[in-house]
């Protein structure tokens, strides 16, 4: 009999189970309705939780999740499957047992050999194991070189990550060292999108991360600063930008008129003059001091760009923009430069008393738009095309109204030409950089009008240096080359002077000459001012014979006027001046076509304006005529207060009174003087220098402060006035007809006789009629005469036989002069009723 062994006795132990639990009754089924569908879900579950591939937490839940009371079902269905699952584990166990049993006995058998060979697998693995424990040892060796072979190369992967970040964090520093403030701004746009995402699980790079906000807001403020150190850099460079694009602009002006003046005029060469202090050749070429500047334009052209750096703008610029605040920044850049606009556009104090005052004020204007021009075209929206314009129009409101008021302080006519020459420059250089400057040519109307004043001024006092230093006689010339001298300055032509022999005299003065050149070179002076103005020949041309019209009718005019009035000029002095007025008179023609000459206008243009010199000199003349008439007749006062007449004298001297023999001898040798005056001038004179003087006698005798007239001094009075007759009909200036000279004495000529034949009756009867003897003498004059010579007559009987009566003559005469007293009285009273 075997004996049994313990695992025989488990396996017997277990085939009792089995037969214990396939004898147990089945459990009570339930109906085929209530079942289906749970067996169908528990079923499922079941299936889920007896795969192994499966998770078992979503099965799990869904247990829980069900219905109320789906756990205790779902418990009872597991119960019911493990029961079948048992029981088809017990029948399996039944259907193998006896090849169970079988195979208990055949592992009994082999026991003994296991047991054999398990001895000799345990000395075998002992033996193994002393070999292998130094393998073991070499192989935990080569594990952990492995496991560090692994933790380096993990390290260099990180590293080869980490080290771009690092490198790309240095560059960052080196470009902020440099002040490459845009590149690195993109160099940490590239830190945060591509290198630090890359690696963010590590702190430095958390550091590198909170660190860039504020990296970048060093940068804007750094830039922010390079903005307002360039904003104060550009202030100070801006006069020499703006003198630089002043100088290309005249250049290329220059250069452009000189062409347009070779091509219209050739090399025809007028005379020269100069205005400030330089020579000035009006040909087709350039001008000598523009030559210089014409080789300096060789040397080098340069612009804004190369007198000023615009790196900081532009970097501010992009950093800005990167940063996505870049409408800040253009705010703010065109609010600072409103502001330094305002601030160029102030003038100093002193500005208008040199013209490098102007120059720099130009210049500073230039120098802010010819940088808001580039940094508009260099920027692409920093400023516009709108902003610029409105800084302009700005601008040139408070550079219209500077210039009015400094250009009304300046009375030099060189500064204002040089102003307006600088006005000219500063629109054309803005104009080339697309700015409207019709205001500022409009403009220049205005500051011509004070040019010309200031010329108008210079001028008369050109006039009065001529006048004064003039000696108001004929020009002597004593050879030909002396006469073709004067004629080349005046248009002079007489032919009875041309065929005289040398030497000769010509009928005007030195000053005649000189003012016609004068008035030529204020037309060249006017004619500067019209140059660069964009106008037309005609424009041109009318501006020239305004300007000369006021030159000659206000200016030479005035200095005429004033010259013929003033004290110390005589009549000689006047008569050199009628003489010098007809020749400029005669001459202004030649003025005409002297302008003609220089506009190339026709002067029958329709709108042709004429000169008004004609008129000029012909209200000089006539106000020099009349200045000679009012001195001559202060000269007779001169004489008259000379005379010394003793009126109570009994018989006369029997020759005339020495003053009026000095009277009469003055007025020969001037109305000799008198020949060389044109028209009837001197007639007109001599006329009115006797009439003058007749008058002045008559005054003489009918003076109220003379109270008695003696007949002695009447006849010493006859004795004048016939020196006087003698005078006139001597014919002293040539051209009276007959006797009409001595009409100027006829009124004292039949107030003497009357008295001297004592022919009252005849006056009297005839008094009235037109054939009368004694028709110019008035009754008036005739009572107040007479009774002078009746209280002289009673003072000299008084003196002849002071206490005897009258003889019986001089009662009888005193009757006869109390009758015509009377007489006259009433012909008097008749006459004022």
């Amino acid at each position: 009999m075997q004996r049994s062994t313990p695992y025989s006795l488990d396996v017997k132990r277990d085939m009792a189970n089995n037969r214990v639990h396939a004898s147990l009754p089945d459990p009570p089924s339930q109906s085929e309705e209530e079942n289906q569908e749970e067996e169908k879900a528990f079923g499922r579950i079941c299936a889920e939780l007896e795969s192994v591939d499966l998770p078992l937490g979503t099965t799990l839940r869904s247990i829980y999740d069900d219905q109320p009371n789906a756990h205790k079902r779902f418990m009872e269905k597991l119960d019911a499957r493990i029961r079948n699952h048992d029981r088809e584990i017990e029948k399996m166990c039944n259907f193998h047992h006896q090849g169970f049993v079988d195979a208990i006995t055949e592992l009994l058998k082999v026991r003994a050999d296991a047991e054999k060979l398990m001895g000799q697998v345990t000395d075998t693995n002992r033996r193994l194991q002393d070999a292998g424990r130094e393998v073991t040892t070499q192989t935990e060796e080569v594990i952990r070189c492995r496991i560090q072979q692994r933790n380096m190369t993990t390290t260099v992967e990180k590293l080869q990550l980490c080290i771009p970040v690092l490198e790309m964090y240095s560059k960052l520093k080196e470009q902020l060292e440099s002040k490459r403030y845009y590149a690195a701004l993109k160099t940490m746009e590239q830190l945060e999108k591509v290198y630090i995402p890359r690696v963010s699980q590590y702190r430095f790079c958390q550091i590198m991360a909170e660190n860039l906000p504020r990296l970048r807001e060093e940068i804007k403020e750094i830039s922010m600063s390079d903005l307002k150190d360039f904003l104060e850099s550009i202030r100070k460079h801006s006069d020499k930008v703006g003198e630089t694009a002043m100088r290309q602009a005249q250049q290329h002006r220059t250069f452009h008129s000189a062409v347009a003046k070779q091509a219209s005029m050739g090399h025809y060469t007028k005379p020269v003059y100069s205005l400030n202090g330089r020579t000035h050749t009006h040909n087709g070429l350039m001008m000598d001091d523009d030559m210089g500047e014409e080789e300096e334009a060789d040397e080098e052209i340069l612009t804004a760009h190369d007198l000023v750096d615009f790196s900081p703008v532009y970097r501010c610029l992009h950093i800005y923009t990167v940063l996505g605040d870049r409408e800040t920044f253009e705010n703010y850049y065109r609010k600072q430069r409103k502001k330094q606009a305002r601030l160029v556009l102030q003038p100093q104090a002193n500005m208008h008393e040199t013209v490098e005052g102007y120059r720099r004020y130009f210049n500073q204007i230039v120098g802010f738009f010819v940088v808001e021009d580039h940094i508009l075209h260099a920027t692409r929206g920093l400023v516009t095309r709108a902003f610029t314009d409105e800084l302009w129009n700005m601008a040139l409101s408070k550079i219209i109204a500077v210039l009015r008021t400094h250009s009304s302080y300046c009375n030099d006519p060189d500064l204002v030409l040089e102003l307006k020459n600088l006005i000219v420059i500063f629109a054309d250089t803005l104009q080339d950089y697309g700015f409207l400057v019709n205001r500022l040519f409009d403009l220049l109307f205005e500051v011509r009008d004070q040019y010309n004043e200031t010329l108008l001024k210079k001028w008369a006092l050109v006039f009065r240096e001529i006048f004064e230093l003039d000696n108001y006689s004929p020009i002597p010339v004593e050879t030909e080359e002396e006469y073709k001298v004067v004629v080349s300055r005046f248009p002079f032509h007489d032919a009875e002077v041309e065929k005289q022999d040398f030497p000769k005299k010509l009928p005007m003065s030195q000053s005649v000459p000189q003012i016609y050149t004068q008035v030529k070179e204020f037309i060249y002076a006017s004619l500067k001012f019209s140059e660069s103005l964009h106008r037309s020949s005609t424009e041109i041309d009318d501006m020239l014979r305004k300007s000369t019209n006021l030159l000659l009718t206000r200016t030479l005019s005035g200095c005429l006027q004033n010259l013929i009035k003033k004290p110390h000029i005589g009549l000689t002095e006047l008569v050199q001046i009628i003489i010098n007025t007809t020749h400029l008179e005669q001459a202004c023609r030649y003025l005409e076509e002297f302008i003609t000459n220089i506009t190339n206008v026709s002067p029958e243009t329709v709108h042709t304006t004429r000169l008004y010199g004609l008129s000029t000199f012909k209200d000089a003349r006539h106000a020099a005529e009349g200045e000679i008439y009012t001195k001559l007749n202060q000269k007779i006062d001169e004489f008259i207060q000379l005379a010394d007449y003793e009126w109570g004298m009994a018989e006369s001297e029997g020759r005339a009174s020495g003053y009026l023999m000095d009277l009469i001898n003055f007025l020969r040798s001037t109305f000799q003087v008198f020949t060389h005056l044109p028209g009837k001038v001197a007639q007109t004179a001599c006329m009115s220098a006797c009439k003058h003087l007749s008058t002045s006698l008559m005054q003489m005798l009918l003076d109220t402060d003379l109270k008695q007239i003696s007949m002695g001094a009447i006849q010493q009075f006859n004795l004048d006035v016939i020196q006087c007759e003698l005078f006139a009909s001597s014919e002293p200036v040539p051209g009276f007809q007959g006797d009409t000279l001595q009409l100027a004495f006829i009124d004292l000529r039949q107030l003497l006789d009357l008295f001297m034949v004592w022919d009252w009756s005849t006056y009297l009867a005839d008094y009235g009629q037109p054939t009368s003897k004694y028709l110019r003498v008035n009754p008036a004059t005739a009572l107040a005469l007479l009774e002078k010579v009746y209280r002289g007559m009673k003072d000299t009987s008084k003196k002849n036989n002071i206490f005897s009566q009258f003889r019986k003559n001089d009662r009888d005469k005193q009757k006869l002069i109390e009758t015509v007293v009377r007489q006259l009285r009433s012909l008097v009273n008749g006459m004022s009723s």
